[in-house]
């Protein structure tokens, strides 16, 4: 029956060896695109490349010497019996071995160096891209330990290109473990849901027992095989299937980022396995293709990761680090890992002397240095150990501290740096600010970005971690804020001719303690004493400022400030002495205001002590007044006033009749300072009129003034009523009542012509219109300014273009002239002292520039506003 059964299985093994084949025949083999970054150098990992002395390592060299956690001399003899298979063609020296020697380079692969088994050729891993789907020769098929470890599942195919890496070793601790990584080209496309390419890493006893299966995934998730670790695939087809521990998978290698030339790998994985110090183990490591033998895989094995050592634990097994720091000789207790080993024997030392007494399990370590445990282990030659070094520290002295900040509404400002002489003296701390007592005793990465600045609403603690090195003390900041400084100043009484000086009170104002006083005086003020007071005394008016300072410490200083104003009324009054009029004619009344005092004594027989009186002289007077203000200060002089008083005026005005065309003089005759004002506008003494109508005269003798009457008959004269002038061209527009011919004349008659269009007339010059009805006296007449705006000015002393000239419009009614920069800053306005602008601004040159000017005035003829606006170009020369 066994052979039967033999037999078949041996058929059943040709079929699915025959149908794997077939299915290999049918698939493309992978194969790395050659691209401009991966066919760069360094692109791959490096294997059994020969400038790295361990790529001629054999097997044995490369497990005791790469493999073991640092090859030491007290782990390699508890290696042995190290073997490969197949063994055909497997020499370190052949290049083709499925074996070698791996280091990253430098590429950014997990694992700096290590092992690494291919079920190919082991070069065509890195190095450069190729296709890495080769036979291993002589490699068996189906090893019954993989199946057992990692059993296929239906319909089953064999386990192909079967490589293998043993040994014998035996641990001085009761734990063995070492990282490794599984890559394989089988994932691409569908063929992670079919081709189970898998790894063992598999135990047991020297002395025999089953194997157990350390490359297993975390948590009972299975075996180490490209089923059982893969993303999600998707099904255009029927071939794709749902993820599987998606986790552990590493990522598919792109044509950027190639590493290695496997198409996907796993995460780094860490197998771990419990043991029995001081017994012997056999260790077997098994790779292999499933389905095919030409899609290959690989396992990576961390160089220096299969820990066969002891370590030092603290009291919650937990190991120690190479180096601690211990502040203060702080007791800490040390304990070798191995403390269930029967038999076990322990020393341990510092800084390499035996400490005497010291042979437990554990060592309570009191100062500073380097402690090392040798442990001897039954049935191991050679003692193992392991060291710690404890760095030393000292902890600062630490005084717990206020900080104060100035009262303000809602959070205040504190600077908490402010506040670290007050807690340790210690040369070279460093502080750490926390809001939990609990992260500044750890002094964690929880504390206060910006101490400079903490916003707090007060009655706060701070927790400050205050460490010097690797030591640090935690103090108490209590965050306060300060009572707040109200100023309150008395109103202070007036200085006066009848006060002498005064003295300020601040003694309401609110405080803290200590506190400083401080007045300063502006504005005129004058401090006599008691500057640092709460009352001092001053001498003169102006505005008086009291400040009230706090520093406190640590903390800020806090100030209150409020001002006063003292008046100051010493000045003697300044009299005036004004009427309505001083040349008044005879008989009239005019009323005498007196400006300056509240008091005032009248001279010339006047009664009363007001500021009027209502006198009417006959004769010419010169009046006189005194005064004294409320402040009780006298005038230093008198004020006076002449009134003058003038004759009557008199007249010989007569009117008459003229005939049209004819003219007819009136005289308003003669007397002593007569100035003359016709209805007419003129203003001399006689005139000659050529139209009928009512004239009236205003005689005036600078003091009083007269109108006369005369009436004179007939006659009608044309009247200008607008003037246009542009470019040379000037056009006069008038009234004319009688409808005849008109004459137009801008020589002030001189000539005469018929049109009311003058040509070639200068700009900016008075011309004296005149027009009239033809072949008659009647005429109308106007003087005209043919203003117009130079658009450049240079004012470089040649009299051209000097300036713009307004003094023929200057005494235009309503008249307005201004220029201004780009910018809109007037620069220039026109008055009757400065009627023109020579590029000046504030006595300066102004740049060259254009600038923009509006000017405006009633215009004489039609009595209408005129606005000109535009630039001006001024070339000022250096």
């Amino acid at each position: 029956m066994f052979k039967y059964r033999l037999k078949n299985y041996f058929f059943l093994s040709a079929v699915l060896l025959l149908l794997s084949n077939f299915s290999l025949a049918q698939r493309g083999k992978p194969m790395n695109a050659v691209n401009s970054t991966n066919n760069k150098a360094g692109a791959f990992i490096d294997v059994n490349v020969a400038s790295y002395p361990p790529s001629a390592y054999t097997p044995e060299q490369l497990v005791k010497n790469i493999l073991i956690n640092g090859g030491s001399t007290c782990s390699i003899p508890n290696v042995s019996n190290v073997t490969i298979s197949p063994t055909t063609n497997q020499a370190a020296t052949n290049a083709d071995r499925f074996w070698g020697y791996f280091h990253k380079g430098t590429t950014n692969f997990p694992f700096t160096d290590g092992i690494v088994l291919v079920t190919g050729m082991a070069r065509k891993a890195g190095n450069s891209a190729s296709s890495v789907s080769d036979i291993v020769t002589g490699s068996t098929v189906n090893d019954p330990d993989l199946v057992a470890a990692v059993p296929p599942t239906p319909p089953v195919y064999p386990y192909n290109d079967n490589v293998i890496l043993e040994f014998d070793f035996v641990p001085n601790s009761n734990q063995v473990k070492f990282n490794y990584i599984f890559a394989s080209e089988e994932y691409s496309g569908t063929y992670p849901c079919q081709y189970s390419d898998a790894f063992a890493l598999l135990i047991r006893p020297v002395s025999g027992g089953p194997y157990v299966n350390l490359a297993v995934l975390p948590n009972g998730a299975g075996p180490v095989a490209m089923t059982n670790i893969h993303p999600l695939i998707p099904t255009p087809g029927s071939g794709g299937c749902v993820a599987v521990n998606e986790m552990y998978f590493g990522g598919y290698n792109t044509a950027v980022n190639t590493v290695t030339n496997f198409d996907g790998r796993t995460v780094p994985l860490t197998a771990i396995g419990a043991v029995t110090p001081g017994v012997a183990y056999h260790f077997k490591m098994v790779l292999s293709d499933y389905r095919d033998t030409g899609f290959d895989s690989a396992v990576f094995l961390e160089g220096g990761s299969f820990d066969l050592g002891i370590k030092i634990v603290d009291a919650n097994g937990v190991p120690i680090p190479a180096s601690i720091n211990v502040c203060d000789n702080t007791p800490t207790l040390l304990t070798a890992q191995a403390n269930s080993i029967p038999g076990s024997t322990y020393q341990w030392y510092l800084n390499g002397v035996a400490i005497p007494g010291a042979t437990g399990i554990t060592y309570t370590a009191t100062q500073p240095g380097v402690y090392t445990v040798q442990i001897a282990v039954p049935g191991n030659n050679c003692p193992a150990s392991a060291s710690v070094t404890i760095v030393g520290g000292t902890s600062p002295t630490v005084t717990n501290a206020t900080l104060t900040a100035c009262n303000i509404t809602g959070n205040a400002t504190f600077n908490l740096t402010q506040a670290q002489p007050f807690i340790t003296s210690a040369a070279g701390a460093t502080f750490k600010y926390y809001l939990l007592p609990a992260d500044a005793t750890a002094g964690n990465g929880n504390f206060i970005p910006t101490p400079t600045a903490f916003q707090s609403l007060g009655a706060q603690t701070i927790y400050v971690n205050v460490a010097t090195g690797f030591c640090s003390k935690v103090a108490e900041l209590q965050l306060v804020k300060a009572d707040p400084i109200t100023v309150n100043i008395a109103t202070p009484v007036p200085i006066t001719c009848l006060t002498g000086n005064t003295t300020l009170n601040g003694s309401s104002s609110v405080y803290p303690t200590d506190a400083t006083f401080k007045w300063t005086a502006t504005n005129g003020g004058t401090i006599v004493s008691g500057g640092t007071t709460l009352t001092p005394v001053v001498s003169s008016g102006g505005t008086y400022t009291l400040t009230i300072t706090k520093v406190w410490s640590p903390g800020a200083t806090c100030t209150g400030t409020a001002s006063i104003i003292v008046l100051e009324d010493k000045t003697p009054p300044v009299l005036t002495l004004t009427a309505n009029k001083t040349t008044i004619c005879q008989g009239e009344s005019i009323t005498l205001t007196a400006t300056g005092a509240n008091s005032y004594v009248w001279n010339n027989n006047l009664s009363g002590t007001g500021p009027t009186q209502i006198v009417t002289p006959t004769a010419s007077t010169t009046y006189v007044i005194n005064g004294t203000t409320l402040n009780g200060c006298a005038a230093s002089n008198p004020a006076a006033l002449a009134i003058t008083v003038v004759p009557a005026i008199t007249s010989t005005l007569q009117g008459g009749f003229i005939c049209i065309g004819d003219q007819l003089t009136l005289d308003a005759g003669a007397g002593p300072n007569y100035t003359y004002l016709w209805n007419t506008g003129a203003t001399s003494r006689t005139i000659s009129v050529a139209a009928p109508g009512t004239y009236t005269v205003k005689i005036s003798n600078g003091v009083c003034t007269k109108e006369f009457t005369a009436v004179v008959s007939l006659a009608v004269i044309p009247q200008i009523n607008k003037v246009d002038y542009s470019f040379g061209t000037l056009t006069v527009s008038v009234n004319n009542p009688s409808n005849g011919v008109l004459e137009y004349s801008a020589d002030n008659g001189v000539t005469w012509q018929n049109s009311n269009v003058f040509n070639n007339v200068a700009r900016n010059i008075i011309v004296k219109l005149r027009v009239r009805v033809k072949n008659t006296s009647c005429v109308g007449y106007l003087e005209y300014f043919t203003f117009t705006m130079t658009n450049v000015i240079t004012p470089n002393g040649d009299n051209v273009n000097d300036m713009i000239d307004f003094r023929g419009i200057v005494n235009y009614k309503d008249f307005k002239a201004t220029i201004a920069d780009r910018y809109g800053k007037k620069v220039y306005e026109a008055s009757k002292l400065t009627p023109y602008w020579d590029g000046y601004f504030q006595g300066k040159k102004l740049p060259t520039s254009s600038y923009w000017y509006q000017v405006t005035f009633e215009d004489p003829a039609s009595k209408q506003p005129q606005v000109k606006t535009g630039w001006i170009l001024l070339k000022n020369f250096e």
